[in-house]
């Protein structure tokens, strides 16, 4: 199926219920959703980058753009600002995940991703809109996921190539005793977004090395794969029964890497014999 081809290819995310993928061009400020099942796709126009999308319980999705933290309506186009941000931004909201509460877990970083400071965080976006920082110390956000068993969640500071695990209180969304279970600096580039499979593998883009990498919560190396373009993004799996692994890449670097053939688009790996788990929905109207 011919998808829609990214500046800056991000976030895929598979939903369930539609049996569609949707992901996002950050640069070119648009996100795209894709029935493999029949091909068809559809496009939005974002009014500015937009780094993260989630979909939501009672309809529409929830972004985060350059300005803030929005709801969007896919049918009239309309933009909600829940919490906008100043122009410059502080901070840019970078990836993030919903846990099966229905919260929505986000990465804060400075605008700067050539050279950031550990000015950046991770924040809960709560279903009644209120906001909660969790951590601090974070310079290049990315990579949320949660395990299967709602028990550990998954993060990572790009810039340092840490990937950390954090104690998940699934019935506050609360997190605790931050460590590092994996560094991807000897795979060559930075881990950038992930996923998790029903098995607790954790499915990670090493963006610049070209890799996807899947560890054990113990932090051993289970698998690699070895992507036809460097610029790896992000993963979800995906398919009728979320056997297929969708691969984001992106174009144009933030560095000035050179652009190779193939990058941009989206990738589906067959056959790895693993299974995801669901995404969920935020909880917020």
């Amino acid at each position: 199926v011919e998808t829609p081809r990214t500046d800056g290819g991000e976030n895929p995310l598979w939903d369930v219920a539609e049996q569609a993928l949707y992901y996002i061009d950050n640069a070119g400020m648009k996100i795209h959703r894709l029935h493999p099942a029949g091909g068809a796709t559809k496009t939005w126009d974002m009014p500015s980058v937009i780094t993260t999308l989630v979909l939501r319980e009672g309809g529409g999705a929830c972004v985060t753009l350059r300005s803030g933290i929005f709801n969007f309506d896919f049918d009239s186009g309309a933009l909600e600002p829940l919490h906008p941000l100043s122009d410059p931004p502080p901070l840019v909201y970078n990836d993030g995940k919903v846990d099966r509460r229905g919260r929505f877990l986000i990465g804060a970083c400075t605008a700067n991703f050539a050279a950031p400071t550990p000015d950046g965080g991770l924040y809960r976006l709560d279903p009644d809109h209120s906001l909660h920082k969790l951590d601090s110390g974070i310079h290049f956000s990315n990579g949320p996921c949660f395990s299967p068993d709602d028990k550990t969640f998954y993060f990572s500071d790009s810039w340092l190539h840490d990937c950390y695990a954090y104690d998940y209180d699934i019935a506050t969304g609360e997190v605790a005793n931050r460590r590092v279970f994996a560094n991807t600096k000897e795979l060559g580039g930075l881990p950038d977004g992930a996923t998790v499979d029903a098995d607790g593998l954790v499915w990670i883009a090493i963006y610049g090395g070209g890799k996807i990498a899947a560890y054990r919560p113990d932090g051993k190396l289970e698998r690699m794969i070895d992507m036809p373009v460097k610029l790896v993004s992000s993963v979800n799996f995906g398919g009728p029964d979320l056997a297929s692994l969708y691969v984001t890449t992106i174009e144009h670097g933030a560095l000035g890497e050179a652009v190779e053939p193939g990058a941009g688009e989206v990738y589906v790996i067959e056959g790895l014999g693993v299974k995801g788990v669901p995404e969920p929905r935020y909880a917020g109207r």
